[in-house]
């Protein structure tokens, strides 16, 4: 059977991001919280992969305990087991320390039930880095694909998979060895809602946690300790200066467009002038 891991992240429900001055890192306390949407998408195609298949599929995060909410939320969709790195030591971990930690991980379910494909969103809304996907099959030694808008072909006997990926002018199709890791956008399919067995199971479903005394790691090496990353300051970004409005609008229209072909003839004589 095809084994799935679907790396996924609860990030905040909205913009106004508000950051703790002493450590530089979000404040997630009071925030509602949500599955980043392209790990909905990535959850989404794996369970259309378990239906078409019959693979097994399991939703590993991390972060604090309430990020359970998020799993239950995959298990919903139709995921079959949910697994929380959940331990101070992971607490402030930047992408590079997030795919250490996922790694070890990710080791540790192919050594119990095996692995075949690891699909993760493109990035997550809060950070857009689109870095742990990638940083994950170099940490495994895996082929990456990344970017995918479809999954049109799994050989579990050949031992690749066929993927579909967004590029600027086109779609390309890329084959790959397994085990690989694949990175998911919006457009890979269209979330569906979840079957009513589905959220009843999801919501008596206790994921498993998992601290850093379960994996082979390295503790210098998680979390903030272990993040090479140092945010210097931050700031908001400046606010664009309101433009001139010209007057006339729908009462004098061809004014109101003679008046701006004006201003745009100044505007050019006076760039050419300097």
């Amino acid at each position: 059977m095809l084994q799935i891991v679907v790396c996924v992240k609860q990030v905040p429900d909205t913009t106004e991001v508000r950051i703790d001055p002493e450590t530089n890192t979000l404040i997630r306390e009071g925030v509602p919280a949500i599955v980043n949407p392209f790990d909905a998408h990535a959850t989404e195609a794996a369970v259309q992969m378990k239906e078409k298949h019959g693979a097994y599929v399991t939703v590993l995060s991390m972060g604090p305990p309430q990020a359970t909410e998020a799993i239950k939320k995959c298990l919903s969709m139709g995921a079959d087991r949910g697994i929380l790195l959940s331990d101070r030591a992971f607490a402030g971990a930047d992408t590079w320390a997030t795919s250490y930690a996922l790694a070890a991980a990710l080791e540790k379910i192919a050594q119990e039930q095996g692995l075949d494909l690891v699909l993760c969103g493109k990035q997550a809304i809060d950070g857009d880095t689109a870095q742990v996907g990638p940083g994950l099959a170099r940490r495994l030694g895996w082929p990456q694909i990344t970017y995918a808008i479809g999954i049109p072909g799994i050989d579990l006997e050949g031992r690749t998979v066929t993927v579909e990926r967004r590029l600027e002018n086109g779609v390309e199709v890329v084959r790959a060895r397994l085990p690989a890791v694949v990175t998911c956008v919006e457009e890979m399919n269209e979330l569906r809602y979840a079957p009513l067995p589905d959220m009843i199971r999801a919501a008596r479903y206790e994921p498993e946690v998992w601290t850093k005394d379960d994996l082979e790691v390295e503790e210098h090496l998680l979390g903030l300790n272990g993040s090479p990353t140092a945010v210097d300051s931050i700031f908001p970004p400046p606010q664009p200066e309101p433009g001139e409005m010209i007057p006339g609008g729908s009462d004098d229209p061809a004014g109101a467009v003679s008046t701006l072909v004006d201003k745009l003839i100044q505007r050019v004589e006076t760039s050419t002038a300097g």
